[in-house]
């Protein structure tokens, strides 16, 4: 069992710090709003921290879960932050989705502090989190991840290194492209069907188990059909994971023509009121 460190209790960070305590880690944890903090040590043990720099102290591991590339800097660096009270050895496991130049430019500062840092976003959403079955994409040196595999395993279900260090991020790019895309088609199917006068349930009970089939269609279809857009991965924080998509494809000179449509039509939704739905709310452009 090791003493870890975890930074950011939101949806995703709050149970995936409880599977850490649930699996016998000493854990501290640290949260902007102290109070989350509070109620996740009345619920799980353990201690609350003031700071990053003091939950990271003595820590053998950190894991962070934070909103974006200014908020991982925040908790990185500084006088209190997390890279200020790490131990030489200690090792830094971001899951936040973030561009790959913060984790490179993070990575770099922890490297010449004799200290380590893996990229490790995830994807499985706020159930995939709650249930412990995360898919962790990782990047950064071998031996790093060889030494925080086994700490991820309380809230993964498949954890790989796939490169060094902002390998990890680039996967979850394409994750978010290939999500993007499938819930477009599938709200433009739906809408199609119900248009034409088809029962949508009953349709995709027999396109499912074809090649149409996917885990959006499986798991999303009937809140899409129903209207039910309160949960899950919220808009906001897919056009905010596109955008990095859209802005790392211009430096590597790769195109992403679907993607970019499918980012406007989110940018529709916002202006619809529409910023904290679950991202399958695509098909209310389409109703």
């Amino acid at each position: 069992m090791a003493k870890v460190a975890f930074l950011g209790l939101g949806v995703m960070g709050y149970p995936m710090a409880g599977h850490l305590a649930a699996k016998g880690h000493e854990v501290t944890v640290y949260n902007r709003n102290a109070a989350k903090s509070a109620a996740w040590v009345a619920e799980h043990g353990g201690r609350a921290a003031p700071n990053p720099r003091e939950a990271a102290a003595g820590a053998e591991f950190i894991m962070a879960c934070v909103g974006n590339d200014d908020d991982l800097r925040a908790v990185c660096l500084g006088a209190e932050g997390a890279f200020a009270g790490m131990a030489a050895g200690a090792v830094f496991v971001d899951h936040t989705t973030v561009s790959a130049q913060v984790t490179r430019e993070l990575s770099a500062v922890a490297a010449g502090q004799g200290k380590g840092f893996v990229d490790a976003p995830v994807s499985g959403g706020q159930a995939g989190a709650q249930n412990g079955v995360l898919s962790v994409m990782c990047g950064g040196a071998q031996a790093e991840y060889d030494r925080a595999e086994p700490v991820i395993a309380a809230y993964a279900r498949i954890c790989r290194r796939l490169g060094d260090s902002g390998a990890g991020q680039i996967a979850k790019m394409m994750n978010q492209i290939c999500i993007a895309g499938l819930v477009q088609g599938l709200a433009e199917a739906l809408a199609f069907g119900e248009k034409a006068g088809l029962d949508g349930a009953a349709v995709v009970e027999v396109i499912s188990q074809g090649a149409a089939g996917s885990w959006q269609m499986a798991n999303r279809h009937k809140t899409m059909l129903a209207g039910e857009f309160d949960f899950g991965f919220a808009v906001d924080w897919m056009r905010k994971d596109l955008k990095i998509c859209l802005e790392t494809a211009d430096q590597i000179g790769a195109s992403l023509p679907v993607t970019a449509l499918v980012d406007q039509f989110y940018k529709d939704v916002q202006r619809m009121g529409g910023g904290r739905n679950d991202t399958s709310s695509l098909i209310r452009r389409l109703t």
